[in-house]
């Protein structure tokens, strides 16, 4: 029996910051509807490895797949499309645009990708209701709680129905309760999707959400093992 090709995969990545190497050969593979994580101590190269696996920057060295196609030699124009309609993008402060109300930011994904206003607002609704923000829709993030404002990033970026999220420290700005209500939200909503899930952070908790758990430490991934 073969195995089946991974949604995503990465191979010997190397980036650079100036002189500082933050990937050194990194690879990793993402199936579909699985949810992995990436710990690491601050430092360790893990954004850089979420930019790397999204199209948001290109690796110095090694090569992204994407569906069995290279990410990494794609133009922007195709990796733009990308975020908008097969990959969503949830960042530790949500990144949520000050000057739209919740419904707007939510509906922003679909507005883009040519969806009628009135139609993506109703979408918009009906996923914030989903994640408990029901109520809120007029509220600009700065009147949000964080966990109210990182709820509607989770929406914002699932609202496209994408293949892949790329989380990046999700609840690193949030206390415990908010942060189990934001896991739940998000690994429930996956799996109901058939979504995969990238996820990248330092806390041991919000790892065991996770179906595999990767350790990077120098810019090099350890050997993949099932979490706990």
């Amino acid at each position: 029996m073969s195995t089946p090709v991974p949604l995503l995969a990465a191979r010997d990545l190397v980036k650079a910051h100036g002189r500082t190497e933050a990937l050194r050969g990194a690879s990793v593979e993402l199936r579909a509807g699985e949810i992995l994580a990436v710990t690491g101590a601050s430092g360790s190269g893990k954004s850089t490895l979420l930019h790397c696996l999204a199209g948001i920057v290109r690796p110095d060295e090694g090569s992204v797949s994407y569906a069995g196609d290279r990410l990494d030699t794609l133009p922007e124009k195709r990796l733009s499309e990308l975020r908008r309609t097969e990959f969503g993008v949830v960042f530790q402060f949500g990144q949520l645009i000050p000057e739209l109300t919740a419904l707007d930011n939510v509906a922003l994904p679909l507005t883009l990708a040519g969806i009628a206003r009135k139609e993506a607002q109703s979408r918009a609704g009906e996923w914030l209701e989903r994640f408990g923000v029901r109520g809120q829709e007029a509220l600009r993030p700065g009147e949000l709680s964080g966990g109210q404002a990182q709820r509607t990033s989770l929406a914002r970026a699932l609202v496209t129905g994408p293949r892949i999220v790329f989380a990046d420290e999700p609840t690193g700005a949030l206390d415990s309760l908010a942060s189990e209500q934001v896991m739940t939200a998000l690994t429930h909503t996956a799996r109901e999707q058939g979504t995969a899930v990238l996820l990248i952070t330092h806390d041991a908790q919000v790892a065991a959400y996770a179906d595999r758990e990767v350790g990077l430490s120098d810019g090099t991934l350890a050997a993949q093992e099932v979490a706990a």
